[in-house]
């Protein structure tokens, strides 16, 4: 076990191109397993990897898991792209590779639901690899419409925010219903766009 520059104990990683194949194996099993019946021979037959080799880099399958939905390109990350209103920004941010309507990243979030609720290694590392930085993009958006005018001062944009994640993730995991541009759009134009403009609406 190595020990990094401000004195942080880290694993060796695994040579060449095998540890990003081993992390796309991963989430390929969480969103076809999900995190429950997941475990590390899954993932070896997965990758075509030894189970030695997994547990020489990743000491659990939390941390694994983690590491796999936060740099595997299986999941990645939606681009932040200033398209010059809100409505370009969401519709970029939502539809676009790492989006709602990307089929794996959203299977791998329905995947780990159940354990988030009782496993506060994963919860904390999903919250800080997985959630924080897609926060970050959709809270630049919103920052950038502030500042362009296009919401009101009146209007809680912490609130707002988070709306349009709430309400596709109400579609997708309670009601049953897959997200799609349609859906997205529908929820843009009729609730996200029109609470923006707060009182100004009337």
């Amino acid at each position: 076990m190595k020990v990094d520059a401000a004195g942080v104990r880290s694993r060796p990683r695994v040579e060449g191109g095998r540890e990003e194949e081993i992390l796309d194996a991963t989430v390929a099993v969480v969103a076809e397993l999900g995190y429950d019946r997941l475990t590390m021979d899954a993932v070896a037959t997965a990758a075509k990897a030894s189970k030695a080799t997994l547990y020489r880099r990743w000491t659990s399958k939390a941390e694994l898991v983690v590491d796999a939905i936060s740099r595997a390109k299986g999941c990645p990350m939606p681009e932040d792209v200033d398209t010059g209103s809100l409505r370009g920004d969401l519709i970029s941010i939502s539809c676009g590779d790492g989006g709602f309507t990307d089929e794996l990243p959203m299977s791998v979030v329905a995947g780990l639901l159940t354990a988030l609720h009782r496993d506060q290694e994963l919860q904390k590392a999903f919250r800080e690899l997985f959630l924080a930085p897609r926060l970050e993009i959709t809270s630049k958006a919103y920052e950038r419409a502030v500042d362009r005018g296009e919401i009101a001062p009146d209007v809680d944009v912490d609130l707002l925010s988070v709306t349009l994640p709430a309400v596709i993730i109400q579609h997708a995991y309670v009601l049953g219903i897959p997200p799609t541009d349609d859906l997205i759009l529908r929820v843009i134009d009729n609730v996200i766009l029109p609470a923006a403009r707060g009182s100004q609406a009337s």
